[in-house]
């Protein structure tokens, strides 16, 4: 997949087969999109094209507003939507000038004269352009004009419920990984760097790796004890990075299309149980996000590892000490190799 971003870096196509969105989370009903894109881009001899934006329109046009959290990473979701098959990814700095661009003006200037349209796949509730009055019916109406066509994905449903992101984001916030997860069609993470805590969990048999997130504007789950797996890269993989709405890569010498292909290298993948919160019991003061690792005892500081959240175990609560801490924490254990025994 080649990344873009932003428009001028992209050469307009002869037949890019096009989806448009944010996609946060890139889940069920997003793949739903994704793959039909992909799949109509094969049959048609196209390209597929997806268009998606940084930072999301609502941190723009509402800033004042911080409670809201992406699901994904920016980079988290390239690596989606590169294993989904996406030919291009364009990548577009959300400005409050694009957010005032026309309906009219955006299906002509960047759908048609930018990118090449010939077909555009698109989900039952995408609205786009100045406060956001351009919609599917807008996009059929220039079809024959442009040269373009539109087909819709109409809302998917699991269980009757229909997947949104905003539903996603409220079972993660309310620790419920195990139905975020089925609305995703794949685990939520964390991905980032270990670093130094205090060690007390060394002193009661349970030493934990310490991760920073260093999105801000990436979700946390709610507090409590999680079942985790926890990946690391046999050989580091060069760190993709968002600044200024772009899409960096810390290594010099390294692209963010080539290194999007380092992230499938081989890695190793331990079990453990995950804490996030204040930790009460020793009067903490930071919310925290660690992870003790089962059957490992290296040492990681400063390598980036990602956790998946499998199973919800527990909230998080405050005991009288370190010695009942010690005991519950045993316990945790226990139920986390019965959760995954039990898979």
């Amino acid at each position: 997949m080649k990344i873009y971003h932003q428009l001028s870096e992209f050469k307009k196509l002869d037949n890019a087969i096009v989806t448009i969105g944010t996609f946060d989370g890139v889940h069920y009903g997003h793949q739903k999109i994704i793959k039909r894109l992909c799949n109509l881009a094969k049959a048609s001899g196209g390209e597929s094209v997806l268009l998606t934006f940084f930072p999301h329109p609502r941190m723009i046009i509402n800033p004042e507003n911080q409670e809201l959290k992406m699901i994904n990473t920016i980079n988290e979701k390239a690596e989606i939507l590169a294993n989904l098959g996406v030919d291009h990814l364009i990548i577009t700095p959300f400005t409050r000038d694009f957010s005032n661009l026309s309906p009219k003006d955006y299906i002509k200037n960047i759908l048609v004269d930018a990118i090449g349209t010939k077909k555009i796949i698109i989900g039952y509730d995408h609205r786009f352009g100045k406060d956001r009055e351009g919609n599917i019916k807008l996009l059929e109406s220039f079809g024959n004009e442009y040269g373009y066509e539109v087909e819709e994905i109409p809302e998917q449903d699991i269980n009757d419920v229909a997947v949104s992101s905003t539903k996603i984001r409220n079972a993660l916030l309310q620790g419920n990984v195990d139905l975020a997860n089925d609305y995703l069609g794949y685990n939520f993470s964390l991905y980032g760097p270990v670093i130094k805590g205090d060690k007390i969990g060394r002193t009661i048999g349970f030493p934990t790796a310490n991760i920073f997130i260093e999105e801000t504007y990436k979700l946390i789950p709610g507090d409590g004890i999680y079942a985790v797996t926890v990946e690391m890269y046999e050989v580091e993989s060069p760190k993709l990075k968002v600044e200024s709405s772009k899409l960096k890569v810390e290594s010099q010498n390294t692209n963010p299309n080539t290194a999007l292909s380092t992230l499938n290298a081989q890695r190793s993948t331990y079990k453990g149980m995950a804490y996030i919160g204040h930790r009460p019991t020793i009067n903490g003061m930071t919310r925290n996000i660690e992870v003790n690792i089962f059957d490992f005892n290296k040492e990681i500081y400063g390598q980036n590892i990602k956790m998946n959240f499998l199973h919800f175990l527990r909230p998080d609560v405050k005991f009288t000490g370190l010695d009942t801490l010690t005991q519950q924490l045993q316990a945790d254990k226990e139920a986390t190799l019965a959760y995954f025994n039990g898979k």
